[in-house]
């Protein structure tokens, strides 16, 4: 039917265009949040409710309306008054449409109106050639239902796969009220290819034009586009003027490649790199970047990341995380974070990993870099080239069971091998578990074997050390439940009783050396561990019970929990005699109290507290206090109190952290927000970190100033950083991204 493929002229004109301008706001339309501040249901006045979908053109029929029909000898067609053609979602409308069959030439005239589910167009005139497949649209405008997006053309001509669009322009803003507009003289679409190129193209604030772009192309689907990305901007008092400029490489559909070169005026001009690689069973990313000669550290400076992940069978996994710095002050001169800053230790690992029904199994290898130029090379840990862990466990009926715990490794540090250890740890148990509460016996046995080289003769004598150890222990608890009022709401209350008894015989392991083990610090999950060192070259010697009680008050209506509460304290029968190399045993009738309370009071107040107490020197061993209140829907306002004293020292009562973390986000309307923090050493009496800032954001726009200050290194210089981003909603930002500081930083942050 001639008014068939009418429609089908039409509606390939109009979304070709469509397309290119929906990729362009799709990666951010789909979060609603993002347009809260946008006018509601702000369409065209011609739009119509669609009741059929995309999915249905297919198979449905081309219907066609008019006031009047005009067939002159069938060499001619006049269709006039509410000209209306309809298939599925599409609509094509206009005043007049005259249709010349012999050579198949159509033209429609006084606001020619196209719809369909993607999108809203409205031409003063539009003609095309059946025959070519070509089609004109002049004085058009558009408007996208799926992503948000608007803007006008003056002209559009479409032939087959190819539109092309002359002075176009196109914004996430409400049609009536347009805060930015991305403008070109020309653009040209090649759906084929799935690109458009835009020409003398500007980004405009409203009428002020911020960036010029003399030639682009994007993609207007998901094919990815070899192209230069948004540069990002900052100023820091360690670099200077910071601008990085991203050229992305699409080298093939699953791998692709971004180079980054960065100037920083008191460094430099650095070289990064980003490959990135996907198959159906591997992924991984490989980063570096290199600065040849560092205008203040006078050297090379560089870093270099692997990461990979990858599918090796059912139960089995490749993984890899391995990192390279070129120095020890790399992180403090190039990181953005205090904690990036306060890196000690770099760790590369890479190994194979499995895990089935019963079992889970490791080989890896693991080496360290120093991050910090206060820790001598003495300091750093031992390689682990390799190191082999298996767990196994097997249940039988009746809630019996056996398993073991085994590892081997050898340890490296001066190049070549120095050590090899073997850790096996069998063991029979039996778990009982009911609604009322669980008992878990366990014995096992605890075998250590080392080999060491000739170098440890001195301090080591005996080449091949060992240790055999049983460990006895038995973890069982009780769960009582009442009703309860709270707040003066129906609630129900637990009570859970637990104890935990551990029976490890003294064994006197002065003979082992010291490779990768360190006492843990105390805290709850402590007080139900065999062991109170990491690693296996020190198994600590027990004869003890905890004794601990929790209770819970959950909301009956919601099952919310809103209380809960937590003491427990560990009770020695005998001196503690296994210790680190240089520390006395120590005979003291029980651990610190440890308790741990958290308090959801309502909706918007939430309090915790943590603390550790010395009864026999009556002092705290640390103490935390953490709360938070939100209002106004998105305003938060956060407060952490933390002290530590340092437990390993000879007098056990240095203080070796006390410091307060306050950060607050407080709306003033809805487009005005107010960000901050303050992170403060008492013990140092210095501050480690303060940012304080604006948010601004409008239907289309956002923009964060930031000011942050903060410790960069361990001899306690400072380091001031000016953010600046302005972010055009739909379609990328502009300047140093920020949002990602705001959300690490201040808990309960959204943007």
């Amino acid at each position: 039917m001639p008014h068939a493929r009418l429609a089908l002229s039409i509606s390939a004109l109009l979304l070709g265009f469509g397309a290119v301008s929906a990729h362009a706001g799709s990666r951010l339309d789909y979060d609603p949040a993002l347009w809260v501040l946008c006018k509601p249901n702000v369409l065209y006045d011609f739009y119509r409710p669609a009741t059929a979908s995309e999915s249905d053109r297919d198979r449905a029929q081309t219907e066609l309306w008019a006031r009047s029909i005009d067939l002159r000898d069938e060499s001619s067609y006049r269709l006039e008054g509410d000209v209306e053609i309809r298939r599925a979602d599409q609509r094509v409308a206009a005043a007049l449409l005259h249709y010349d069959p012999a050579r198949e030439t159509w033209r429609a005239e006084g606001k020619v109106q196209y719809q369909d589910a993607g999108m809203l167009m409205e031409a003063a005139s539009a003609e095309g050639e059946l025959e070519e497949e070509r089609a004109t649209l002049t004085g058009l405008r558009y408007q996208l239902l799926r992503a948000r997006g608007n803007g006008e053309a003056a002209s559009a001509t479409n032939q087959g796969d190819r539109s092309r669009l002359e002075e176009v322009s196109y914004t996430t803003c409400d049609p009536d009220d347009r805060q930015w507009t991305i403008r070109a003289r020309q653009v040209d679409i090649d759906q084929a290819e799935g690109m458009a190129t835009i020409r003398r193209g500007t980004l405009r604030l409203g009428r002020l034009p911020v960036l010029y772009l003399p030639i682009a192309t994007l993609p207007i689907d998901d094919r990815r586009k070899t192209g230069f990305l948004f540069p990002s901007v900052s100023m820091s008092r360690s670099r200077g003027f910071d601008l990085q400029l991203p050229y992305y490489l699409n080298l093939a559909p699953n791998y692709d490649a971004t180079i980054t070169p960065r100037l920083m005026t008191k460094r430099g001009a650095m070289l990064g790199a980003e490959f990135r690689y996907l198959t159906h069973t591997q992924r991984g990313r490989v980063y570096g970047a290199w600065l040849p000669n560092d205008d203040q550290a006078g050297r090379d400076r560089g870093t270099l990341t692997w990461e990979h992940r990858g599918q090796l069978g059912a139960n089995w996994q490749l993984i890899s995380n391995v990192n390279h710095i070129s120095d020890d002050r790399y992180f403090e001169d190039f990181g953005d974070s205090l904690s990036m800053a306060a890196t000690s230790l770099l760790e590369s690992t890479a190994g194979i990993y499995g895990r089935g029904r019963e079992w889970s199994a490791s080989l890896s290898i693991e080496d360290w870099t120093i991050a910090d130029p206060y820790v001598p090379q003495s300091a750093e840990p031992f390689r682990r080239l390799p190191r082999a862990l298996l767990s196994f466990e097997h249940p039988f009926r009746g809630g019996f069971l056996t398993g073991l715990r085994a590892e081997g490794v050898a340890f490296d540090r001066s190049g070549k091998l120095d050590a090899t250890r073997m850790d096996l740890h069998p063991y029979v148990g039996w778990r009982l578990e009911r609604a009322a509460g669980f008992l878990h016996p366990e014995i096992g046995l605890r075998h250590t074997q080392y080999r060491l080289d000739g170098d440890y003769a001195p301090t080591y004598p005996e080449r091949s050390p060992s240790r055999t150890t049983p460990i006895l222990s038995l973890d069982t608890g009780l769960f009582f439940e009442r009703h309860a009022k709270l707040f003066g709401n129906r609630a129900l209350q637990t009570l859970e009783p637990r104890l935990y008894y551990l029976n490890v015989p003294y064994h006197d392991q002065g003979n082992l050396p010291i490779f990768d083990t360190q006492e843990l610090g105390f805290s709850w999950g402590q007080l139900f561990r065999p062991n109170r060192f990491s690693g296996a070259d020190r198994q600590a010697d027990a004869h003890q019970a905890t004794l601990a009680v929790s209770t819970r008050f959950f909301e009956e209506d919601s099952g919310r929990e809103r209380i809960s509460a937590s003491l427990g304290q560990i009770r020695y029968f005998e001196p503690q005699r296994v210790q680190m190399p240089g520390v006395p045993a120590v005979d003291q009738a029980g651990s610190a109290f440890v308790a741990d309370t958290e308090f959801q009071l309502d909706d918007r107040w939430s309090v915790g507290v943590s603390q550790q107490w010395d009864p026999d020197r009556e002092l705290s061993d640390l103490s935390t206090l953490r709360t938070q209140y939100r209002f106004d829907g998105q305003g938060v306002v956060n407060f952490a109190y933390r002290f530590r004293r340092d437990a390993q020292t000879a007098t056990r009562d240095r203080v070796s952290l006390e410091q307060f973390d306050a950060s607050t986000l407080i709306p003033l309307n809805d487009r005005w927000r107010l960000v901050g923090r303050w992170n403060y050493s008492l013990l140092d009496r210095t501050t480690l970190e303060a940012f304080a800032g604006v948010e601004w954001e409008n239907c289309c726009l956002a923009t964060r100033v930031l000011v942050r200050r903060y410790i960069r290194n361990f001899e306690g210089e400072a380091n001031t950083s000016l953010y600046v981003e302005l972010e055009l909603k739909g379609l990328s930002s502009l300047g140093r991204k920020s949002g990602d500081l705001l959300e690490r930083a201040i808990l309960g942050y959204s943007h």
